[in-house]
């Protein structure tokens, strides 16, 4: 058995709580995807440079919320 299917096994047996907590603390171990501010700042701007160029690439916060109730009926409640 690999050691990621070791640790799958392990973890799949923690209880709901215990789960939750490990999967916080390795989502908070992968870092940000930008980790330095400016790379943060550099991006954001250029996506709205995108969407000011080609407006029909943007989508309404309903059309959003819409495509996740589509795509993760178990995850939302309305």
């Amino acid at each position: 058995m690999s050691v990621i299917a070791e640790v799958e096994e392990l973890a799949l047996s923690l209880s709901k709580a215990e789960r939750g907590e490990l999967a916080s603390k390795l989502i908070a171990s992968l870092g940000t995807p930008f980790d330095d501010e400016e790379d943060g700042v550099e991006e954001a701007l250029r996506r709205s440079r995108e969407m000011d160029e080609n407006p029909e690439m943007s989508i309404s916060m309903e059309q959003l919320d819409e495509m996740i109730r589509k795509r993760f009926p178990q995850c939302v409640s309305d």
